[in-house]
Protein backbone atom coordinates (compact mmCIF):
# COMPACT_ATOMS: atom_id res chain seq x y z
CA UNK A 1 0.00 0.00 0.00
CA UNK A 2 1.20 3.48 -0.81
CA UNK A 3 1.05 6.37 1.68
CA UNK A 4 -1.35 8.34 -0.55
CA UNK A 5 -3.88 5.48 -0.51
CA UNK A 6 -3.40 4.27 3.05
CA UNK A 7 -6.90 2.85 3.31
CA UNK A 8 -7.03 1.40 -0.20
CA UNK A 9 -4.88 -1.31 -1.74
CA UNK A 10 -3.29 -0.61 -5.11
CA UNK A 11 -4.64 -3.92 -6.38
CA UNK A 12 -7.13 -6.63 -5.53
CA UNK A 13 -6.39 -10.29 -6.22
CA UNK A 14 -9.18 -12.16 -8.00
CA UNK A 15 -8.85 -15.84 -7.13
CA UNK A 16 -11.10 -17.22 -9.86
CA UNK A 17 -12.98 -20.30 -8.64
CA UNK A 18 -11.50 -21.19 -5.22
CA UNK A 19 -10.62 -24.85 -4.88
CA UNK A 20 -10.83 -25.41 -8.63
CA UNK A 21 -7.68 -23.54 -9.66
CA UNK A 22 -6.36 -26.67 -11.37
CA UNK A 23 -9.51 -26.85 -13.50
CA UNK A 24 -9.52 -23.22 -14.64
CA UNK A 25 -8.42 -24.08 -18.16
CA UNK A 26 -11.13 -26.73 -18.44
CA UNK A 27 -13.80 -24.37 -17.07
CA UNK A 28 -12.73 -21.70 -19.56
CA UNK A 29 -13.76 -23.86 -22.54
CA UNK A 30 -17.57 -23.65 -22.03
CA UNK A 31 -17.23 -20.06 -20.80
CA UNK A 32 -15.38 -18.94 -23.94
CA UNK A 33 -17.79 -20.81 -26.22
CA UNK A 34 -20.82 -19.22 -24.56
CA UNK A 35 -19.21 -15.77 -24.72
CA UNK A 36 -18.42 -16.20 -28.43
CA UNK A 37 -21.98 -17.34 -29.17
CA UNK A 38 -23.31 -14.38 -27.16
CA UNK A 39 -21.26 -11.88 -29.15
CA UNK A 40 -22.13 -13.55 -32.44
CA UNK A 41 -25.85 -13.95 -31.80
CA UNK A 42 -26.44 -10.47 -30.40
CA UNK A 43 -24.32 -8.83 -33.12
CA UNK A 44 -26.38 -10.60 -35.80
CA UNK A 45 -29.55 -9.52 -34.02
CA UNK A 46 -28.48 -5.86 -33.98
CA UNK A 47 -27.30 -6.03 -37.60
CA UNK A 48 -30.52 -7.62 -38.87
CA UNK A 49 -32.81 -5.19 -37.04
CA UNK A 50 -30.73 -2.16 -38.04
CA UNK A 51 -30.51 -3.15 -41.70
CA UNK A 52 -34.22 -3.91 -42.22
CA UNK A 53 -36.61 -0.96 -42.10
CA UNK A 54 -39.55 -3.35 -41.77
CA UNK A 55 -38.18 -4.30 -38.35
CA UNK A 56 -38.01 -0.71 -37.10
CA UNK A 57 -40.99 -1.36 -34.85
CA UNK A 58 -41.21 -1.04 -31.05
CA UNK A 59 -40.88 -4.77 -30.30
CA UNK A 60 -37.74 -5.14 -32.44
CA UNK A 61 -36.21 -1.87 -31.22
CA UNK A 62 -36.55 -3.09 -27.63
CA UNK A 63 -35.04 -6.39 -28.74
CA UNK A 64 -32.07 -4.54 -30.24
CA UNK A 65 -31.64 -2.61 -26.97
CA UNK A 66 -31.68 -5.93 -25.10
CA UNK A 67 -29.04 -7.39 -27.43
CA UNK A 68 -26.72 -4.40 -26.95
CA UNK A 69 -27.13 -4.53 -23.16
CA UNK A 70 -26.40 -8.27 -23.18
CA UNK A 71 -23.13 -7.66 -25.05
CA UNK A 72 -22.08 -4.95 -22.58
CA UNK A 73 -23.09 -7.02 -19.53
CA UNK A 74 -21.11 -10.12 -20.51
CA UNK A 75 -18.16 -8.07 -21.79
CA UNK A 76 -17.85 -6.36 -18.41
CA UNK A 77 -16.89 -9.61 -16.69
CA UNK A 78 -15.99 -12.40 -19.12
CA UNK A 79 -12.74 -11.01 -20.64
CA UNK A 80 -11.23 -10.58 -17.15
CA UNK A 81 -12.49 -14.03 -16.12
CA UNK A 82 -10.88 -15.63 -19.17
CA UNK A 83 -7.70 -13.65 -18.45
CA UNK A 84 -7.58 -15.29 -15.03
CA UNK A 85 -8.22 -18.75 -16.46
CA UNK A 86 -5.83 -18.51 -19.42
CA UNK A 87 -3.01 -16.22 -18.34
CA UNK A 88 -3.20 -16.12 -14.54
CA UNK A 89 -4.06 -12.41 -14.70
CA UNK A 90 -5.42 -12.23 -11.16
CA UNK A 91 -4.66 -8.60 -10.29
CA UNK A 92 -7.09 -5.77 -10.84
CA UNK A 93 -6.49 -2.20 -9.69
CA UNK A 94 -8.62 -0.75 -6.92
CA UNK A 95 -10.39 1.73 -9.19
CA UNK A 96 -10.54 -0.81 -11.99
CA UNK A 97 -12.44 -3.02 -9.57
CA UNK A 98 -14.85 -0.21 -8.68
CA UNK A 99 -15.37 0.48 -12.38
CA UNK A 100 -16.27 -3.16 -12.94
CA UNK A 101 -18.69 -3.05 -9.99
CA UNK A 102 -20.40 -0.02 -11.52
CA UNK A 103 -20.84 -1.45 -15.01
CA UNK A 104 -21.98 -4.89 -13.84
CA UNK A 105 -24.81 -3.43 -11.78
CA UNK A 106 -25.53 -0.63 -14.28
CA UNK A 107 -26.14 -3.04 -17.16
CA UNK A 108 -28.07 -5.43 -14.92
CA UNK A 109 -30.49 -2.71 -13.75
CA UNK A 110 -30.75 -1.40 -17.32
CA UNK A 111 -31.58 -4.86 -18.70
CA UNK A 112 -34.29 -5.26 -16.08
CA UNK A 113 -35.81 -1.97 -17.27
CA UNK A 114 -35.68 -3.14 -20.90
CA UNK A 115 -37.50 -6.37 -20.01
CA UNK A 116 -40.18 -4.30 -18.27
CA UNK A 117 -40.46 -2.09 -21.38
CA UNK A 118 -40.89 -5.19 -23.54
CA UNK A 119 -43.70 -6.38 -21.25
CA UNK A 120 -45.34 -2.94 -21.61
CA UNK A 121 -45.00 -3.27 -25.39
CA UNK A 122 -46.76 -6.67 -25.37
CA UNK A 123 -49.46 -5.32 -23.06
CA UNK A 124 -50.26 -2.44 -25.39
CA UNK A 125 -50.05 -4.59 -28.54
CA UNK A 126 -52.54 -7.14 -27.19
CA UNK A 127 -54.81 -5.10 -24.91
CA UNK A 128 -54.87 -1.82 -26.86
CA UNK A 129 -54.08 -2.72 -30.49
CA UNK A 130 -55.96 0.25 -31.98
CA UNK A 131 -53.78 2.84 -30.20
CA UNK A 132 -50.55 0.82 -30.26
CA UNK A 133 -49.00 2.59 -33.25
CA UNK A 134 -49.84 6.06 -31.96
CA UNK A 135 -48.69 5.37 -28.40
CA UNK A 136 -45.38 3.57 -28.92
CA UNK A 137 -43.76 6.05 -31.28
CA UNK A 138 -40.04 6.48 -31.87
CA UNK A 139 -39.86 9.51 -29.57
CA UNK A 140 -41.72 7.61 -26.81
CA UNK A 141 -39.28 4.68 -27.05
CA UNK A 142 -36.36 7.13 -26.95
CA UNK A 143 -37.74 8.63 -23.73
CA UNK A 144 -38.07 5.14 -22.25
CA UNK A 145 -34.43 4.40 -23.13
CA UNK A 146 -33.20 7.66 -21.59
CA UNK A 147 -35.22 7.12 -18.40
CA UNK A 148 -33.89 3.55 -18.12
CA UNK A 149 -30.28 4.72 -18.49
CA UNK A 150 -30.72 7.58 -16.00
CA UNK A 151 -32.41 5.26 -13.51
CA UNK A 152 -29.50 2.82 -13.77
CA UNK A 153 -26.95 5.62 -13.37
CA UNK A 154 -28.51 7.18 -10.28
CA UNK A 155 -29.21 3.83 -8.62
CA UNK A 156 -25.81 2.25 -9.24
CA UNK A 157 -23.41 5.20 -8.88
CA UNK A 158 -23.73 5.19 -5.04
CA UNK A 159 -22.28 1.65 -5.01
CA UNK A 160 -18.93 3.10 -6.09
CA UNK A 161 -18.94 5.81 -3.43
CA UNK A 162 -20.05 3.38 -0.71
CA UNK A 163 -17.10 1.10 -1.56
CA UNK A 164 -14.62 3.94 -1.99
CA UNK A 165 -15.27 5.21 1.55
CA UNK A 166 -14.40 1.83 3.10
CA UNK A 167 -10.92 0.99 4.43
CA UNK A 168 -9.27 -2.16 3.09
CA UNK A 169 -6.32 -2.70 5.41
CA UNK A 170 -6.17 -6.48 5.68
CA UNK A 171 -7.22 -8.97 2.99
CA UNK A 172 -7.18 -7.93 -0.66
CA UNK A 173 -8.11 -11.38 -1.96
CA UNK A 174 -11.52 -11.56 -3.66
CA UNK A 175 -12.81 -15.11 -3.90
CA UNK A 176 -14.51 -14.54 -7.23
CA UNK A 177 -13.78 -14.16 -10.92
CA UNK A 178 -14.89 -10.52 -11.03
CA UNK A 179 -15.59 -7.59 -8.71
CA UNK A 180 -19.14 -7.63 -7.41
CA UNK A 181 -20.42 -5.12 -4.84
CA UNK A 182 -20.81 -7.47 -1.87
CA UNK A 183 -17.73 -9.58 -2.67
CA UNK A 184 -15.64 -6.39 -2.41
CA UNK A 185 -17.51 -4.87 0.56
CA UNK A 186 -16.98 -7.96 2.74
CA UNK A 187 -13.20 -7.38 2.60
CA UNK A 188 -13.48 -4.00 4.33
CA UNK A 189 -12.29 -3.51 7.91
CA UNK A 190 -15.28 -1.30 8.75
CA UNK A 191 -19.01 -1.72 9.22
CA UNK A 192 -20.68 -2.47 5.86
CA UNK A 193 -24.28 -2.32 7.07
CA UNK A 194 -24.95 0.70 4.81
CA UNK A 195 -23.73 -1.28 1.80
CA UNK A 196 -25.94 -4.23 2.72
CA UNK A 197 -29.04 -2.10 3.26
CA UNK A 198 -28.49 -0.05 0.11
CA UNK A 199 -27.96 -3.23 -1.93
CA UNK A 200 -31.26 -4.60 -0.65
CA UNK A 201 -33.06 -1.32 -1.39
CA UNK A 202 -31.74 -1.19 -4.96
CA UNK A 203 -32.57 -4.84 -5.60
CA UNK A 204 -36.12 -4.33 -4.31
CA UNK A 205 -36.76 -0.97 -6.01
CA UNK A 206 -35.32 -1.91 -9.40
CA UNK A 207 -35.44 -5.58 -10.33
CA UNK A 208 -38.01 -6.44 -7.64
CA UNK A 209 -40.47 -3.74 -8.72
CA UNK A 210 -39.79 -4.47 -12.41
CA UNK A 211 -40.57 -8.15 -11.94
CA UNK A 212 -43.81 -7.39 -10.06
CA UNK A 213 -44.94 -5.01 -12.84
CA UNK A 214 -44.04 -7.62 -15.47
CA UNK A 215 -46.10 -10.26 -13.65
CA UNK A 216 -49.06 -7.85 -13.33
CA UNK A 217 -48.87 -6.95 -17.02
CA UNK A 218 -48.90 -10.61 -18.04
CA UNK A 219 -51.83 -11.35 -15.76
CA UNK A 220 -53.76 -8.61 -17.59
CA UNK A 221 -52.55 -9.96 -20.95
CA UNK A 222 -53.66 -13.52 -20.10
CA UNK A 223 -57.13 -12.32 -19.05
CA UNK A 224 -57.44 -10.30 -22.26
CA UNK A 225 -56.31 -13.21 -24.45
CA UNK A 226 -58.71 -15.66 -22.79
CA UNK A 227 -61.58 -13.36 -23.76
CA UNK A 228 -60.74 -13.70 -27.47
CA UNK A 229 -63.29 -15.83 -29.28
CA UNK A 230 -60.93 -17.20 -31.91
CA UNK A 231 -58.63 -20.07 -30.94
CA UNK A 232 -56.18 -19.00 -33.64
CA UNK A 233 -56.08 -15.44 -32.25
CA UNK A 234 -55.46 -16.73 -28.73
CA UNK A 235 -52.67 -18.99 -29.97
CA UNK A 236 -51.05 -16.15 -31.91
CA UNK A 237 -51.25 -13.79 -28.93
CA UNK A 238 -49.71 -16.32 -26.54
CA UNK A 239 -47.01 -17.15 -29.06
CA UNK A 240 -45.86 -13.52 -29.19
CA UNK A 241 -45.33 -13.61 -25.41
CA UNK A 242 -43.56 -16.98 -25.08
CA UNK A 243 -40.14 -15.65 -26.10
CA UNK A 244 -40.29 -12.78 -23.65
CA UNK A 245 -41.37 -15.05 -20.79
CA UNK A 246 -38.44 -17.42 -21.48
CA UNK A 247 -36.01 -14.49 -21.44
CA UNK A 248 -37.48 -13.20 -18.16
CA UNK A 249 -37.05 -16.61 -16.50
CA UNK A 250 -33.45 -16.90 -17.75
CA UNK A 251 -32.60 -13.43 -16.47
CA UNK A 252 -34.28 -13.15 -13.08
CA UNK A 253 -33.92 -16.63 -11.57
CA UNK A 254 -30.08 -16.85 -11.77
CA UNK A 255 -29.72 -13.19 -10.75
CA UNK A 256 -31.87 -13.55 -7.64
CA UNK A 257 -30.13 -16.81 -6.74
CA UNK A 258 -26.75 -15.08 -6.85
CA UNK A 259 -28.13 -12.13 -4.86
CA UNK A 260 -29.50 -14.44 -2.13
CA UNK A 261 -26.33 -16.56 -2.07
CA UNK A 262 -24.24 -13.49 -1.16
CA UNK A 263 -26.43 -12.84 1.86
CA UNK A 264 -27.07 -16.41 2.98
CA UNK A 265 -23.37 -17.22 3.00
CA UNK A 266 -21.66 -20.44 2.03
CA UNK A 267 -22.94 -22.63 4.87
CA UNK A 268 -25.79 -23.81 2.65
CA UNK A 269 -24.32 -23.07 -0.80
CA UNK A 270 -20.79 -24.08 -1.75
CA UNK A 271 -18.52 -21.22 -2.81
CA UNK A 272 -17.53 -22.99 -6.03
CA UNK A 273 -21.15 -23.49 -7.10
CA UNK A 274 -22.04 -19.90 -6.25
CA UNK A 275 -19.19 -18.41 -8.28
CA UNK A 276 -19.79 -20.62 -11.33
CA UNK A 277 -23.49 -19.81 -11.15
CA UNK A 278 -22.72 -16.08 -10.85
CA UNK A 279 -20.72 -16.35 -14.07
CA UNK A 280 -23.47 -18.26 -15.82
CA UNK A 281 -26.03 -15.52 -15.15
CA UNK A 282 -23.91 -13.07 -17.19
CA UNK A 283 -23.27 -15.70 -19.89
CA UNK A 284 -26.36 -17.86 -20.40
CA UNK A 285 -29.07 -15.16 -20.86
CA UNK A 286 -26.98 -13.14 -23.37
CA UNK A 287 -26.23 -16.36 -25.27
CA UNK A 288 -29.80 -17.70 -25.21
CA UNK A 289 -31.77 -14.50 -25.90
CA UNK A 290 -30.90 -14.29 -29.64
CA UNK A 291 -31.54 -18.03 -30.01
CA UNK A 292 -34.94 -17.80 -28.32
CA UNK A 293 -36.08 -14.82 -30.37
CA UNK A 294 -34.54 -16.24 -33.54
CA UNK A 295 -36.51 -19.47 -33.14
CA UNK A 296 -39.81 -17.96 -31.98
CA UNK A 297 -39.95 -14.81 -34.15
CA UNK A 298 -40.61 -15.59 -37.82
CA UNK A 299 -39.60 -12.16 -39.13
CA UNK A 300 -36.17 -12.31 -37.45
CA UNK A 301 -35.68 -15.95 -38.41
CA UNK A 302 -36.35 -15.21 -42.09
CA UNK A 303 -33.98 -12.26 -42.18
CA UNK A 304 -31.20 -14.14 -40.38
CA UNK A 305 -31.51 -16.94 -42.93
CA UNK A 306 -31.54 -14.33 -45.67
CA UNK A 307 -28.39 -12.76 -44.27
CA UNK A 308 -26.66 -16.13 -44.13
CA UNK A 309 -27.85 -17.26 -47.56
CA UNK A 310 -27.45 -13.80 -49.09
CA UNK A 311 -30.91 -13.81 -50.62
CA UNK A 312 -33.88 -11.53 -50.03
CA UNK A 313 -36.46 -12.57 -47.42
CA UNK A 314 -39.08 -12.86 -50.17
CA UNK A 315 -36.96 -15.23 -52.24
CA UNK A 316 -36.09 -17.24 -49.14
CA UNK A 317 -39.77 -17.55 -48.19
CA UNK A 318 -40.62 -18.63 -51.74
CA UNK A 319 -37.91 -21.30 -51.66
CA UNK A 320 -39.14 -22.63 -48.31
CA UNK A 321 -42.75 -22.72 -49.63
CA UNK A 322 -41.73 -24.57 -52.79
CA UNK A 323 -39.70 -27.04 -50.73
CA UNK A 324 -42.69 -27.80 -48.51
CA UNK A 325 -44.86 -28.41 -51.57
Amino acid sequence: MSNSTIFHPDYFHLVGVPGLEGSHLLISIPFSIMYFLSLLGNSIMVLVITANESLHQPMYIFLMMLALTDVFLSSTTVPKTLGIFWFGSHEISFYGCLTQVFFIHFHFVNESAILLSMAYDRYYAICHPLTYATKLTGSFILRIAIVALLRSLFMVAPFVFLLERLPFQQSTVIEHTYCEHMSVATLATADIMVNIVYGLIIAASSSGVDLILIIVSYMIIILAVLKLSSTEARSKAFNTCISHICVIVLFYIPAFFSFIAHRVGHKHISLQFHIIFANLYVLVPPMMNPIIYGIKTREIRQRVFALICRVSPGDLFLRISLTKR
